[in-house]
C-alpha cells in the first residue's frame, strides 16, 4: 500500500518469515527486493503514472549503491520504502529509497532508474509528462524553487600532529591526540559500528 507524502513516494510493506535469513536477521539481498518492489510501484503504478500511460514499456535499473545501515528484524510492524527523486538526467531519474520501520532507517539505497523504449530495449529519453511526474517528488530545493540554505562555516583545520622519529629499522609515524598513532584500525573482522543510527 503507497501513501502521499510531500516530496517522497512511500509504500508500506511487510517483512515475511521467508525473508529471515540463518543469522536471524531480514536477508540483505531480500532487503533490495523492498527498494525494487518501491520503485516498482512508483513508476508502474501510481495513480498519475496508470492515468497517464506513463513509462509504457517500463524500465530499466541502471545502478544500485546501496548502505546497510542498521540490522532489520521480522516484526509485525511494516515498514515504510520512502522514495525521492534526487534529480532527473536525459533519459534517467536518480531516485533515493529510505527503508524505515519507525524511528530508524535499517537501508538506504541510491538507485538508476532509465525509461525503456520498446523496440529497441535500451534507454529513451524521458517525456515531458514523465519529467513533470517524476519532478513532484523532487525536494524543493532539487527543484530549484526553495529557499536558499546556507552551508555552515567550515571548521578551521586544525595543526597536525607531530611525526616521532623512527626507531632503528622501523619507521616515523604519526602521534594522535592520546598518544597513539593518527589512524586507529579496525579489529579483524569487525565493522564500521554506527553510532548514532539515522532516524526514519
Amino acid at each position: 500500500m503507497s501513501a502521499p507524502q510531500l516530496g517522497a513516494h512511500v509504500l508500506t510493506c511487510p517483512t515475511r518469515w521467508s525473508d529471515v535469513d540463518e543469522n536471524g536477521h531480514i536477508n540483505n539481498a531480500r532487503l533490495v527486493g523492498y527498494v525494487q518492489e518501491g520503485i516498482y510501484d512508483l513508476f508502474c503504478h501510481h495513480a498519475t503514472a496508470v492515468r497517464e500511460s506513463l513509462f509504457p514499456s517500463g524500465l530499466l535499473i541502471a545502478r544500485h549503491e546501496i548502505d546497510y545501515l542498521e540490522q532489520l528484524h521480522h516484526r509485525p510492524e511494516p515498514l515504510s520504502v520512502r522514495l525521492s527523486v534526487e534529480r532527473l538526467g536525459r533519459s534517467s531519474a536518480h531516485v533515493v529509497v529510505n527503508v524505515c520501520r519507525e524511528p530508524l532507517i535499517y537501508m538506504r539505497a541510491r538507485t538508476v532508474v532509465v525509461a525503456r523504449d520498446r523496440e529497441s530495449g535500451r534507454s529513451r529519453k524521458l517525456i515531458q509528462n514523465e519529467r513533470r511526474f517524476l519532478a513532484r517528488f523532487m525536494a524543493e530545493s532539487a527543484r530549484g524553487g526553495g529557499a536558499r540554505v546556507d552551508a555552515p562555516p567550515a571548521a578551521q583545520p586544525s595543526a597536525p600532529p607531530p611525526w616521532v622519529p623512527a626507531r632503528a629499522g622501523g619507521r616515523s609515524r604519526r602521534v594522535g591526540r592520546a598518544g597513539g598513532t593518527g589512524r586507529r584500525r579496525p579489529e579483524c573482522g569487525a565493522s564500521a559500528v554506527r553510532v548514532r543510527p539515522e532516524r526514519c
